[in-house]
């Protein structure tokens, strides 16, 4: 009996996810944009084993991620190619090594969540970023998927948010800098600082280096649940109030009101869900993913703007990017 087609993707998604994820560590999605080949070739300019090759790339094939021509040879379309070359900063590579190396081994917590509640189960696990950040490798991988879920999608918010004219900004959990390189490349006389915990340090000093942002871009060691914000005319949130409940996203922006000198903003960058919250898919997934890799959920715009407002800040706003991650500003007086 055939299933119909939306369960049988549901079902059979789990396969795909880590066919792709084999595709991009082994490179053959580079080599395919480079040339189109059939299985042998590609196994033997890559030494890949050519059985289980042929096994990933058919079913790749099957789910439309690659192709074949007349000949039998697989190409990566150009429709596919920005998201699976390695070079793109559109790439998931990144994303997809943290959803194989963290997210995938977490999920069977949720069986534990339906049956005793998150609270419980999650007292006797660790905070989450002690996860993220628990080895060299893990803090590598979870910073390599935030830029590449961040820097491309930066570019097309950065002149959305308003910043001509802003001598400063703060980016509260920033990451490696991926927004403040945007931000900064396209803002002339702007200065940026990356507030982070201490072990993402070097990350950012190896951002500079390579963006050539010396005196541009600097470094903040800190906790934002103890902590105060340094003081800018601009603060930054991407993908952190999501990780976080109501409760803490409010406390986050009030210490952004103190922060923000007067006429300043606070810009929060994130996945939205429709107003009635059946979608979008991506922010579905991630809102699963919320549950059991931190302690937040993904909002409206609306549940945004109310916890800006509830925090100090007016005249709140919302632009829309054309990708996933979209952008809600609030304005102190």
């Amino acid at each position: 009996m055939m299933l119909p087609s939306a369960l049988e993707k549901a079902i059979y998604g789990v396969y795909a996810t880590t066919a792709v994820h084999l595709a991009d560590k082994h490179g053959v999605f580079g080599f395919l944009i480079t040339q189109e080949a059939p299985t042998g070739k590609i196994a033997t300019a890559l030494g890949l084993d050519e059985e289980t090759l042929d096994r990933l790339l058919v079913l790749l094939d099957s789910f439309g991620v690659i192709e074949q021509n007349e000949h039998g040879a697989y190409f990566v379309s150009a429709e596919m190619a920005p998201f699976v070359d390695p070079r793109s900063p559109r790439s998931v590579g990144g994303f997809l090594s943290h959803v194989m190396n963290s997210t995938v081994g977490r999920l069977p917590q949720l069986d534990d969540y339906l049956t005793a509640g998150k609270s419980a189960v999650d007292a006797a696990l660790p905070a989450p970023f002690d996860v993220m950040y628990r080895t060299p490798k893990l803090t590598e991988e979870f910073l390599a998927a935030m830029w590449q879920l961040t820097y491309d999608v930066s570019r097309e918010l950065v002149p959305m948010a308003g910043l001509t004219g802003v001598r400063h900004l703060v980016d509260i959990g920033g990451a490696s800098g991926p927004f403040c390189v945007a931000a900064l490349e396209a803002t002339p006389g702007l200065q940026a600082t990356v507030y982070e915990l201490p072990e993402v340090g070097p990350y950012v000093a190896g951002t500079v280096e390579k963006y050539g942002l010396q005196g541009r871009l600097d470094f903040a060691a800190g906790d934002f649940h103890r902590d105060e914000f340094p003081p800018t005319e601009c603060v930054a949130f991407g993908y952190i109030l999501s990780g976080w409940t109501d409760e803490i996203g409010l406390e986050l922006l009030r210490k952004a009101y103190r922060a923000c000198a007067d006429g300043g903003r606070a810009l929060v960058m994130d996945r939205l869900f429709d107003d009635d919250r059946r979608g979008p898919l991506p922010t579905a997934v991630m809102n699963l993913s919320m549950h059991v890799e931190a302690k937040g959920r993904h909002r409206t715009a609306a549940e945004y703007i109310g916890l800006l407002e509830s925090a100090g800040f007016v005249d709140c706003e919302v632009h829309r990017s054309t990708q996933d991650k979209q952008l809600v500003i609030g304005h102190k007086r």
